[in-house]
């Protein structure tokens, strides 16, 4: 938190415990919605909470009960009244009020639907039949549309009359008497244009859209490539349903972006923030996987087992080493890729590019790695272990080279492989590779050892 806000926080706070409520209102109105939400979570109690909730200015509330978190909104949402939580709901957009009814217990979502007006009833229950990962799930039903006939007068004549219910009004949507989708036009065009104009000569009739039920990663890193502030989004005939706008796609990225992280690390995604979580929440998102890695792990036990009568002790003494370097060796090269992937910088076509330049990579790494081994064992390790000859030395060293390149080559490959499956890529970050490359490591080491030393 910076500077400012620590501030901020402090005299909202202390004018909010000494009951200075004019003060308190003045400074609501300079502060950001999301700012005012944090500040409730971070520095009031739940009681504190509800009443400094009522405190909010009409215009404020439910802009900062939109950014609050999941929680402090079932929480709030009980000790509303129906007229207060009617009010409520009426002045949010229409996703923002379907994000909230996924989050909530059974119980709340009837009460907020039975406090939606029938008309929003209607659109609410539509949009929550789409699925969760699907464009439908994001996005919203209030755009503004345009007749292709229309004039540029007609035309803000229009957005004056409805723009206000909105979610955005700079980009409008040109559809025909069916609703088909046949054009965009941007508030800046219109303005440009003579008051005469037809729509239909102004408008871009190529558009990017979506559909319902495209993935709602997909449709987020096209706001990347394309930097819109708004996408529309159709059925399969090519009639325009609603719009996704960007504040959505970027709750998406981040939501994508902690998932892979959480996955990566072996641990069951989840959207709570780490301080909301209980102890026991957090306990079964993290054994079940560490099981797993424990006993994935008794196959390095059976191999080392296997070759325990035939090496010595000095290059027993260098497994852990070995099979560290080349788990982390796996691990950049899994996180390269699985970011590539979600970026849709490479696709499971592009798999012999891959390969070719993860080798290169590779076979330059196990060198300059296996240089710096040998000199390391030679004129450090020597120095209390008289037992690390040149010969051991070159084993160690080229066993780590050889290491290297094969678990390149393994971190780079099966997140690809994953992709084309239809799996997640993140899984294979960390259980699967993990795995793989310690047992192929303790192999090439131990048969390497036993071909060169006999």
């Amino acid at each position: 938190m910076n500077e400012e806000l620590e501030i901020l926080y402090e005299k909202l706070k202390y004018f909010f415990e000494n009951r200075m409520f004019a003060d308190l209102r003045m400074t609501m109105l300079d502060t950001l919605p999301a700012d005012l939400a944090s500040f409730m979570e971070d520095n009031l109690t739940e009681k504190e909470q509800i009443m400094f909730f009522r405190l909010l200015p009409k215009e404020l509330a439910s802009d900062v009960f939109i950014e609050t978190d999941s929680d402090t909104q079932e929480a709030l949402i009980r000790t509303f009244t129906d007229k207060e939580l009617k009010a409520v709901i009426d002045d949010m957009f229409l996703d923002d009020t379907v994000d909230i009814i996924e989050e909530m217990p059974a119980n709340v979502v009837k009460r907020i639907l039975k406090n939606s007006d029938p008309e929003n009833r209607k659109q609410i229950n539509e949009l929550l039949k789409y699925p969760d990962d699907s464009a439908g799930s994001i996005m919203t039903t209030e755009y503004i549309s345009l007749s292709a006939r229309s004039t540029v007068e007609q035309a803000f004549d229009k957005i004056a009359k409805q723009g206000i219910n909105k979610e955005t009004v700079y980009t409008c949507y040109v559809t025909d008497s069916k609703k088909h989708l046949i054009g965009v036009v941007t508030v800046k065009d219109m303005l440009f244009a003579d008051k005469t104009d037809v729509i239909e000569n102004i408008m871009e009739p190529n558009v990017v859209t979506v559909e319902t039920l495209d993935d709602k990663e997909e449709v987020a890193l096209k706001f990347s490539r394309y930097d819109f502030i708004a996408l529309p989004v159709t059925d399969h005939e090519g009639c325009i349903v609603g719009i996704v706008t960007v504040d959505d796609a970027v709750d998406v990225i981040q939501e994508e972006a902690t998932e892979d992280i959480q996955k990566m690390a072996a641990i069951t995604p989840t959207e709570k923030a780490y301080l909301k979580q209980s102890v026991g929440s957090i306990w079964l998102a993290r054994f079940p996987w560490l099981v797993l890695l424990m006993i994935t792990s008794t196959l390095t036990s059976i191999i080392l087992s296997g070759y325990e009568s035939k090496l010595s002790p000095v290059l027993y003494a260098f497994v852990p080493m070995l099979m560290g370097t080349a788990g982390n060796a796996g691990g950049q090269s899994s996180a390269t890729l699985i970011r590539a992937l979600a970026l849709c910088e490479v696709e499971p076509k592009d798999v012999f590019k891959v390969v070719l330049k993860e080798l290169g990579v590779a076979l330059l790494v196990g060198l300059t790695i296996g240089v710096v081994c040998f000199a390391k064992l030679m004129l450090l390790d020597r120095l209390y272990d008289n037992s690390i000859t040149a010969n051991v030395a070159f084993i160690i060293s080229l066993v780590c080279l050889i290491s290297i390149v094969m678990a390149k080559l393994v971190g780079c490959l099966l997140p690809v492989l994953a992709k084309k499956i239809r799996l997640d890529p993140a899984v294979f970050a960390n259980p699967v590779m993990t795995t793989i490359v310690d047992a192929l490591s303790l192999i090439i080491y131990c048969t390497v050892s036993i071909a060169i030393l006999g």
